[in-house]
């Protein structure tokens, strides 16, 4: 794992277990609602730092016979049950909570405390998403935000920043319900904060759990690496075209590539032999920070086959 998302998470990890003591001593002094859907929140956040955490460290397992490709995928599936847990623990408590509060609105008491405890969280997350966008940028590129979350082969920062992201709103929706309740009276704004809260995180966990279920069952390249790959092969004396080429990641550094390739019909066989190893060779020198299985099966090309097999 890269040491920004690894530095990003840990930062996260210590953000919200703290934030999770406070709001849950802040909601013990004002029985408010929308408190309670945040403290529930910062717990579940802080559960699925450590099962990214986990995730990184089961990844790095060295490939068995059961599992000769590695555990690369095992960021993947722990990412996927995060989104599971922040959609189950986080949005759905947040809801029902509030649901429940509203019709029997009790009134907040000591609401200075939870403004204190409130705008401390916002200065908490703040540092963890700052951490997390510094270490998504170098990643990001020219892309867009939304663009990087939808295509970057990363499970760790997605997922961080949308926790941060949604944290942070969270609370400014539980500062807005706490304050509407102590300016009217009506602690039901209190109450309605806690749906707002549990929509949002449901919101982000459904995006989440989109985008770590098309990673889980297996991503091609980006269309860069697709390119660049390409362009490696073909680079190459001996190689006349490309039939076909699979690609899929098998972890968000771990790639596998399969082509089938034709090569120049006068090569004999230990020619061959070594002309796909540098083929190989020049691929992996286009990606160096990606460790790539390749496999290239020397063909003839025919119109009507490469047809059918086309990406």
């Amino acid at each position: 794992m890269e040491s920004g998302s690894r530095r990003a998470i840990v930062a996260a990890l210590g953000a919200n277990l703290g934030i999770a003591i406070a709001k849950g001593v802040g909601f013990l002094f004002t029985a408010s609602a929308s408190m309670l859907a945040e403290t529930v929140h910062s717990i579940a956040d802080t559960g699925n730092q450590a099962l990214l955490l986990w995730g990184s460290v089961a990844a790095e397992k060295e490939p068995s016979p059961n599992h000769p490709f590695g555990y690369g995928r095992e960021r993947y599936f722990w990412a996927f049950v995060v989104a599971l847990i922040l959609f189950s623990l986080g949005g759905l408590f947040a809801i029902n909570l509030g649901i429940e509060k509203f019709g029997q609105a009790e009134p907040l008491h000591n609401p200075g405390v939870a403004v204190g405890i409130l705008l401390f969280g916002v200065l908490l997350e703040g540092y963890s998403f700052r951490t997390a966008t510094v270490a998504a940028r170098s990643l990001k590129g020219d892309s867009s935000w939304w663009e990087f979350i939808r295509h970057t082969k990363n499970p760790e920062l997605p997922v961080v920043l949308l926790e941060d992201l949604g944290a942070l709103v969270g609370l400014l929706i539980a500062l807005a319900g706490v304050g509407l309740s102590l300016a009217t009276g009506d602690p039901r704004y209190d109450a309605a904060a806690s749906v707002l809260i549990g929509l949002l995180l449901g919101v982000i966990a459904t995006i989440l759990v989109i985008e770590m279920k098309s990673l889980l069952i297996g991503e091609s390249a980006s269309e860069k690496d697709v390119s660049l790959i390409c362009d490696a092969l073909e680079s190459g004396p001996d190689v006349r075209t490309i039939i076909h080429m699979r690609t899929q990641h098998l972890g968000p550094d771990q790639l596998l590539v399969g082509a089938k390739v034709e090569f120049a019909a006068t090569l004999s066989f230990t020619e061959l032999t070594h002309a796909i190893d540098r083929a190989e060779s020049r691929i992996r020198s286009r990606l160096p920070k990606l460790d790539i299985t390749i496999y290239l099966e020397p063909d003839i090309f025919e119109p009507e086959r490469a047809a059918d097999h086309s990406p």
